[in-house]
């Protein structure tokens, strides 16, 4: 832990949480929610560590990562030292990375194709574990993006149940910028209604409190807790 932390970031991270902790409240009173039906996931891509230290001091224990090979240098020391803490991967995962996933993550967001179905299903055996899995779909159908075609999630439900014994929880998705968000959040709603699932990973952090009022149940956000961060350098691996 960074002894002298820069009090400017802390600050910014605790207005953070209580502005999106108070958003999220006031949209499940609109929606007729309870608020503890929403759990806030603080997605933590490119945060320090000191600074993720400083937000479990503040009382937050939910967290998402990106990519894999960063939650592994950021969290196992931290999770030592607070078993109570809940890891998600909220980022595309490759198949080969299953074995890594499985082992650090409490939840997985972006199940979305059968080879990773069928990778997740094995590790799971292998090692005794057995995350919570949300499917990823594509609700703007965008050829850059991850996620399973909406006319095709009905399907690949069934096969991640019935071939590979996965339990499935919920849905997720990341709506087309520049598009009203709304569309994607009903249509998600739509797709978890008829297939038995009660758990909608959806909003960030420009739209979460609109995702809460169309049933989210899980909410991403990221910038508005921990202020803008550099983006990402690309990379090949989760």
């Amino acid at each position: 832990m960074n002894p002298n932390p820069d009090p400017t970031t802390t600050t910014i991270t605790t207005t953070g949480l209580e502005n999106v902790r108070r958003a999220v409240a006031e949209a499940c009173a609109r929606a007729g929610r309870e608020p503890g039906s929403v759990t806030l996931v603080a997605a933590s891509k490119t945060v320090p560590a000191d600074v993720l230290e400083r937000t479990v001091e503040a009382g937050h224990l939910v967290f998402g990562e990106n990519r894999v090979q960063e939650a592994k240098a950021k969290w196992p020391e931290l999770r030592g030292r607070c078993p109570d803490l809940e890891l998600h991967l909220i980022g595309p995962l490759q198949s080969n990375k299953a074995r890594e996933a499985v082992a650090l993550f409490d939840v997985i967001h972006s199940l979305d194709r059968s080879s990773l179905s069928a990778a997740l299903a094995r590790e799971c055996a292998r090692q005794g574990r057995r995350p919570r899995l949300f499917v990823q779909v594509n609700t703007g159908k965008e050829p850059q993006k991850a996620g399973v075609l909406p006319d095709d999630a009905d399907a690949f439900l069934a096969d991640c149940r019935e071939t590979h014994g996965l339990d499935v929880v919920g849905l997720m998705c990341i709506p087309p910028a520049g598009e009203p968000p709304e569309p994607h959040f009903s249509t998600l709603a739509k797709i978890a209604a008829r297939n038995g699932l009660e758990l909608l990973s959806m909003g960030m952090s420009t739209d979460y409190a609109t995702a809460v009022e169309y049933g989210a149940t899980h909410v991403r956000v990221g910038s508005a807790i921990f202020g803008s961060r550099p983006p990402l350098k690309p990379s090949g691996t989760a």
